[in-house]
């Protein structure tokens, strides 16, 4: 089962920019588009803690040369 458009619309990253989150639904993860951060929906419900979220591996291809 997905997550509801209507709970995905007002669900925001519980850090304090309070900033739009993207759903993956592949992945059942929530990703904040300010911080980066990932949280995981486990059996359908959001889990919006920032003690259990992790960061976004870095960007790979950052320009730079080798």
């Amino acid at each position: 089962m997905a997550l509801d458009q209507q709970l995905l619309d007002i669900l925001a990253c519980p850090d304090t920019h309070h900033a739009p989150l993207t759903y993956d639904a592949g992945a059942q993860t929530l990703t904040c588009t300010e911080c980066g951060r990932i949280f995981e929906v486990r059996d359908d419900i959001p889990i919006l803690l920032l003690d259990e979220a992790r960061q976004a591996p870095p960007a790979q291809g950052s320009g730079q040369a080798s």
